[in-house]
């Protein structure tokens, strides 16, 4: 009979048998889970060394056991019987067996549902990149087919839509954003006039410098300027809106109820956007032209009447109304893209959080791209 004292634990291992025939291992002692990994080597290392073929093990001298060490003890039977060897206990206490009678064995041999992640290569990652913008676009096309068709029964139902709640919205998304767009959009026509003029000033043109901001801040600059601020302020708060809902169930409860969340969600806020957005970007454009008139009175002796008179004979109707549409446009999807992030979410306050972030960084990327078509359509239709 061969014995192991193990050094710095409360336990006692003795081994009796021969090699490849019955092997009795008695353990003593305390098996918890300070000692566990030494307890686990060492009768690893006598099945491995001694290749038996029925194992025993006495633990009768076992005075405590906790659920760490019945966990070791059920995967050195695991172990042996998945190498064919007989097993079994002997001398275990009811309260030994009642300790170990918690522990799972078949979990201990199921895989896991979430297998051990690894990290992809480029290839993999470039991949797996793809099709999420596919899904994505895939979404985003079925989101506008739903909106489009409730925005089609407003229009031929008009008591249907919740007109207490637009109101609502476009005081939050109009009134409430009114001062931080007049704020920029007259700091960016200080600072185009500025510019413009450096230059202009060096061929005696300083009256033109009234043309540039006209044009740039009705044409261009106010739409796409009142664009971005409206996607960071009300885009983000829809998507967050409905996110929140989402997470505490409270689009399925409408959905239980027999609502429309479309109708009743989401054409509220593009009607509202599509109302407020464009008067915004207008306020835009004359704040903007403001700011280039007092850098044009200030810095480049012109008067007021000079200012106005240059700046109305560069503006046509064209350029207006379609500075108004490119805005109604830039709102519809801002608020579109917001709801439809807020949709999306599944989880909880992280996902909010990623769906606002999406919802803004989405709009503005939209918007420029929506720009960019509205700015190659309309040269072909001035042409």
């Amino acid at each position: 009979m061969g014995s192991q004292k193990a050094q710095q634990t409360h336990y006692t291992l003795s081994v009796t048998g021969q090699k490849g025939a019955a092997v009795s291992i008695a353990v003593s002692g305390r098996v918890a889970l300070d000692s566990l990994q030494l307890l686990m080597a060492e009768v690893r290392a006598v099945l491995r060394d001694r290749s038996p073929s029925q194992v025993t093990i006495d633990i009768g001298g076992v005075t405590y056991l906790d659920s760490a060490g019945a966990l070791a003890l059920v995967q050195i039977e695991t172990e042996a019987q998945a190498g064919s060897m007989s097993f079994q206990f002997a001398h275990a206490t009811d309260e030994a067996m009642r300790i170990m009678s918690l522990i799972d064995r078949k979990a201990l041999t199921t895989a896991p549902l979430i297998t051990e992640r690894t990290s992809a290569n480029l290839i993999e990652q470039i991949g797996a990149a793809f099709l999420g913008f596919v899904d994505d676009i895939i979404m985003v096309i079925t989101f506008i087919g739903e909106l489009l068709r409730a925005l089609v029964y407003a229009c031929v139902h008009p008591r249907s839509v919740r007109w207490g709640d637009v109101l609502f919205y476009m005081k939050r998304a109009g009134v409430d954003g009114l001062p931080i767009v007049s704020l920029i959009s007259l700091l960016l026509g200080l600072i185009l006039a500025f510019m413009s003029s450096l230059q202009l000033k060096q061929f005696g043109a300083n009256i033109y410098v009234a043309s540039l901001v006209g044009v740039a801040m009705v044409r261009e600059l106010g739409p796409i300027m009142t664009a971005i601020l409206v996607a960071g302020r009300s885009g983000s708060a829809f998507a967050a809106e409905i996110g929140t809902m989402i997470v505490n169930e409270e689009v399925d409860a409408l959905a239980v109820m027999g609502f429309d969340t479309t109708r009743f969600l989401i054409v509220p806020k593009v009607i509202a956007s599509m109302l407020v957005v464009p008067l915004l970007s207008l306020y835009a454009s004359i704040f903007g032209i403001l700011g280039g008139m007092i850098i044009g009175v200030t810095g480049l002796d012109l008067s007021v009447y000079t200012y106005a008179k240059q700046t109305m004979d560069s503006i046509d109707t064209f350029g207006v109304v379609s500075s108004l549409i490119k805005a109604a446009v830039f709102a519809m999807i801002i608020a579109g893209i917001g709801c439809q992030r807020g949709i999306q979410v599944r989880g909880g306050a992280a996902a909010v959080g990623a769906a606002t972030t999406s919802a803004v960084v989405s709009a503005i990327f939209l918007i420029i791209v929506c720009d960019s078509a509205f700015a190659i359509i309309l040269y072909y239709i001035q042409v």
